[in-house]
């Protein structure tokens, strides 16, 4: 990172700091989590992740905040993700490819229809 040379400029980059911090945590209606641990990478999550990203920017979706997490405890169920809609549980889907991403984003995030054959049952 270059030398800081102002004042202005160091209140703008603050400013810029700021608005990404509050971008990243805007609650939007809908938060989608991606689990990114190393066994996730392993198993495709970074390629699930574009899925969803790609589907928010080709359905023109708002209000969806994408979040990252680190390893959740279920490496053989990888990758997964978990949909919170409004005040609504938190469902968890595993063992989710770039196909079923889409599915998940069109029936559960758009529809409002839990994708039952890809939940992760609660133990």
């Amino acid at each position: 990172m270059p030398a800081v040379k102002s004042l202005d400029e160091l209140k703008r980059l603050k400013e810029d700091a700021i608005a990404k911090r509050n971008a990243k945590t805007t609650a939007g209606t809908v938060q989608v989590t991606v689990a990114m641990g190393t066994c996730g990478i392993a198993a495709g999550a970074r390629e699930t992740m574009r899925a969803i990203l790609d589907t928010i920017e080709t359905e023109g979706l708002s209000g969806v905040v994408i979040k990252q997490t680190g390893c959740i405890g279920l490496c053989e169920l990888e990758p997964i993700i978990q949909v919170e809609v409004g005040g609504a549980p938190k469902v968890t889907y595993g063992k989710v490819s770039v196909d079923q991403a889409k599915l998940i984003m069109k029936e559960h995030v758009v529809g409002g229809h839990v994708v039952t054959e890809l939940v992760i049952p609660a133990k």
